[in-house]
């Protein structure tokens, strides 16, 4: 399998299907691996981010390319008639982290229902087909294990996690409801835990955490006892799941197409493995430190892919060794370049965080 996600230089192949395609959060994490795959394959890419934890570090390699175009906006608001008629949409656009969708929760809820119901409207308006990110949160912490995705999940609709799980519940809701009353096209992601190169150094989430402070020195912080599983799928494999899913035909024979279909590693392994394996790549000797879980946080996550492999004949294929070697060199790379820009200690304190934009968007 290519490696998209370790190559900085993409180069546009030959038009296939000559594609207008919409990516919202295409500056994100996964997003900005999503516009990379697809202009590979030859579509014109629309990416459209409001720049709130998307980045354009990301997305600097695809400026030059013909077939790529960057717009600041938000969701929330409408799409300008001014853009093309676009075959595809996919919506990636919200916050993924606790830490970033926590820090203003309304604004999260709203991307989720508003945003999401605009992008609806536009896909109505362009008869393209829809792909909606949403997450294995949609399950809360689960009472079965693994998850299928006929299960109706465990969920705390007014805890801090709330605006996000709820929120990505509401908007397969929308979707379907949507899908089903005005005949579009749509597609379901569950997407579980993900990491590879351009993770946020700074989002919270345990790949990265542990990583960033392994290279840095710092002790490794584990939340809870390190008991508590989750299952890891590299990037590249994900994005290999999106470009299936959405390309799948929603025949009679594919009724399902329409129906959510999780995307992630069923290879589960504990928190506490994971920084440990995290500690021998790296050479660290960074001491282990515990804190209470946070409030909500699922003890245990892995999910059922079957529905992927029928429908999709998708499966994860990156091993977890593999692509933590992959992610450790990036990050390596990131925090040498990060002190080689910055040579004296900050004097902005212990709260001071690198903004995640770096240069202003493209407008073509």
């Amino acid at each position: 399998m290519a490696d998209y996600s370790h190559n900085a230089r993409v180069t546009r192949l030959p038009a296939r299907t000559g594609k207008t395609v919409c990516v919202t959060g295409g500056a994100g994490f996964l997003g900005s691996h999503l516009c990379e795959r697809l202009i590979a394959q030859g579509h014109q890419v629309y990416c459209i981010d409001n720049f709130q934890t998307g980045s354009m570090s990301n997305i600097a390699h695809l400026l030059l390319l013909s077939g790529f175009c960057v717009i600041e906006h938000d969701i929330v608001e409408p799409l300008s008639a001014r853009l093309p008629r676009f075959d595809e949409i996919y919506n990636l656009a919200c916050p993924a982290s606790p830490r970033h969708y926590q820090a203003d929760p309304v604004a999260t809820a709203k991307t989720c229902s508003i945003g999401v119901l605009r992008l609806l409207e536009r896909a109505k308006t362009d008869n393209a087909r829809f792909f909606q990110a949403s997450t294995s949160e949609v399950y809360g912490d689960p009472d079965v294990h693994p998850q299928r995705e006929n299960y109706a999940g465990n969920v705390n609709c007014v805890g801090p996690r709330s605006c996000y799980d709820e929120g990505k519940r509401f908007a397969e809701t929308l979707i379907t409801d949507f899908g089903h009353q005005a005949g579009l096209d749509v597609r379901i992601a569950r997407i579980f835990n993900t990491y590879g190169p351009r993770m946020q150094a700074d989002d919270g989430r345990v790949v990265s955490n542990f990583i960033v402070q392994a290279l840095a020195g710092d002790s490794i912080t584990i939340y809870g006892d390190g008991s508590q599983t989750r299952s890891f799928c590299y990037v590249d494999d994900l994005i290999s799941g999106f470009i299936k899913l959405m390309a799948l035909e929603a025949t009679a024979r594919h009724r399902a197409a329409h129906l959510p279909v999780n995307l992630g590693n069923p290879a589960e392994m504990t928190v506490g493995a994971l920084a440990q394996k995290v500690l021998q790549k790296t050479g660290s000797h960074s001491a282990l430190v515990k804190r209470p879980m946070p409030v909500d946080d699922p003890r245990r996550r892995k999910p059922d892919i079957t529905r992927a492999e029928q429908l999709l004949g998708w499966r994860p294929t990156v091993d977890i060794d593999v692509g933590l070697d992959r992610t450790i060199e990036w990050f390596a790379g990131q925090l040498n370049l990060h002190a080689a820009a910055v040579p004296a200690p900050s004097m902005q304190g212990p709260h001071h965080r690198t903004p995640a934009l770096h240069g202003r968007p493209t407008f073509v």
